[in-house]
């Protein structure tokens, strides 16, 4: 009888359900992630709110009407395609692609005439586009 000598067991840690378990949540996370494609113009959307931001010096301001007509600085453009629109912009705008754009475009003016002027101004390499908003009335459905 061996009363002094002590039983040695090898000790083992089991790692391979600790490593199904994160194979599957990185699975998990890899399929739900959304990957999102930067675009090479900025669109910032005004919030309709209380405080008034410093408005930027000497913006370019492009508006479209109900009626799709384009006016770029108060001066409207005849011919309503894309090669227009940039002509009329680069007329205004001239190199300065860093200035600031205001597009205001009314309630009821159709999302194509919306896209085609975002779409002349990122082809021209404007970066910095607003779009105008009004601040919504109280008790004014949304």
């Amino acid at each position: 009888m061996r009363l002094g000598a002590a039983r040695q067991d090898d000790f083992e840690i089991n790692v391979i359900s600790l490593i199904d378990v994160m194979l599957t949540l990185l699975m998990f996370f890899v399929m739900t992630t959304t990957f999102v494609q930067h675009s090479a113009m900025k669109v910032t959307l005004p919030q309709a709110s209380e405080t008034l931001e410093q408005a930027a010096k000497d913006p370019l301001v492009v508006m479209i009407g109900a009626d799709s007509r384009f006016y770029v600085d108060n001066n409207e453009v005849l011919n309503p395609n894309v090669d227009t629109l940039k002509q009329a912009i680069a007329q205004v705008a001239g190199d300065d692609h860093d200035r600031q754009v205001i597009l205001r475009a009314d309630g009821m003016t159709p999302h194509q005439a919306v896209v085609t002027a975002m779409d002349a101004l990122g082809q021209l390499g404007f970066t910095h586009l607003s779009i105008a908003t009004m601040r919504s009335k109280p008790g004014e459905s949304k």
